[in-house]
């Protein structure tokens, strides 16, 4: 089941960097992960929200949401994706999460999708909250992008589904920590790959295995 055409409207309006295609299979891996907790990292304007949001209203699920609003380097002034209309004029600081709200409100998600303000190492220390799906696509250097999966990938239940983003194997076609992150979950025996679509996976919690 597709998305819904309102939503898919909102969605194409929404600042952001996930290919139509992409958008589509994480639709399809969020609906049939089923209903429970859902956790996004890095969450932008709400493009991928959208998507997640959607597919969370209609199985049952609750979708949160968890970004600083800061933006990543790429983001920031002077680099490739910076732009300047997402810019706080009393802060002078990249700020997102307006244009978070306004996708949700324009959505009639904001009864499915909590969002949670702050880096992934703050909510990281708290979170202790079972999974059933878990998408990642929060800072993608090294350091946080291993950070991410470790501090929450543990948390999917088995049978859990992990969608991670931007994986790119060949290093010239992108960076490579997503894909150090697939890397990982694949050989340390915990997760399958269940689905490949452009820069998206998508993984599987094998029952019964141990996370590391």
């Amino acid at each position: 089941m597709t998305l819904p055409p309102e939503l898919a409207a909102v969605a194409a309006a929404t600042k952001g960097f996930l290919p139509p295609d992409e958008a589509e299979a994480l639709h399809t891996a969020a609906r049939a992960a089923g209903a429970g907790v859902w956790l996004e990292i890095g969450s932008y304007c709400g493009k991928s929200t959208v998507y997640l949001g959607g597919a969370a209203r209609d199985v049952g699920a609750q979708l949160l949401t968890v970004d600083h609003h800061r933006g990543s380097e790429e983001n920031q002034p002077g680099w490739e994706w910076h732009d300047a209309s997402l810019v706080d004029a009393h802060t002078g600081r990249l700020d997102t999460l307006p244009s978070l709200r306004r996708t949700l409100w324009d959505a009639q998600l904001e009864g499915v999708v909590t969002p949670i303000v702050g880096d992934t190492k703050q909510v990281g220390r708290w979170w202790t909250t079972p999974l059933t799906f878990l998408f990642l696509d929060g800072n993608h250097t090294e350091r946080i992008a291993q950070h991410d999966y470790a501090a929450f990938a543990r948390h999917l239940v088995a049978g859990g589904t992990l969608a991670v983003h931007d994986v790119f194997p060949d290093p010239a076609d992108g960076g490579q920590p997503p894909w150090h992150v697939v890397q990982r979950a694949v050989d340390s025996g915990a997760f399958e790959q269940t689905g490949v679509t452009g820069s998206l996976r998508v993984l599987r919690r094998i029952p019964g295995a141990a996370f590391s």
